[in-house]
């Protein structure tokens, strides 16, 4: 025998005008826009900090080329018979602010500087360290002196014929 079955039907009323949560959303909203507002400032400052050290490196190098193509013949080897290429330290100093000036680096960089750490430290390899501050976009307000960055290159000198 079959029971019949009681069908249970249940009414959910609908206020029109419920506020108990009204304003949830836009909170949640103006949150992750904020976050994602956020998110792009902090690539922004990151990328510009990157390209600006690329761009120095970049000067570096040229820098460092320039310096070791400024050496001076020293002595000839007495077996070879070929003379060698001889960098000093204020040489390469020298021939870096030179080759920055000619460049308009100054002009380029924000408090541009070479270091004392450029020079030659044995004699046939010139190093040039470059340090300049980095103003990155929307934050520079955080950080008005800049973030300071350096780039190193070396260069070595050789003669062959």
């Amino acid at each position: 025998m079959a029971r019949p079955q009681a069908k249970v039907t249940a009414k959910v009323q609908q206020h029109p005008h419920d506020t108990s949560e009204a304003g949830q959303l836009m909170v949640l909203i103006i949150g992750y826009v904020l976050i994602a507002l956020l998110i792009v400032t902090v690539v922004a400052a990151a990328s510009s900090v990157y390209l600006e050290h690329k761009k120095l490196l970049s000067l570096a190098d040229g820098a460092s080329i320039a310096a070791a193509d400024s050496f001076t013949l020293g002595q000839i080897d007495g077996s070879s018979g070929t003379p060698t290429a001889i960098l000093s330290g204020p040489r390469v100093r020298g021939t870096t602010l030179d080759y920055l000036t000619r460049d308009g680096a100054f002009a380029r960089f924000s408090g541009l500087a070479v270091t004392p750490a450029t020079g030659s430290p044995d004699g046939a390899t010139a190093v040039v360290v470059l340090s300049a501050a980095v103003h990155p976009p929307i934050v520079n307000f955080l950080v008005p002196d800049g973030i300071r960055i350096e780039a190193t290159s070396t260069a070595r000198s050789r003669l062959t014929r």
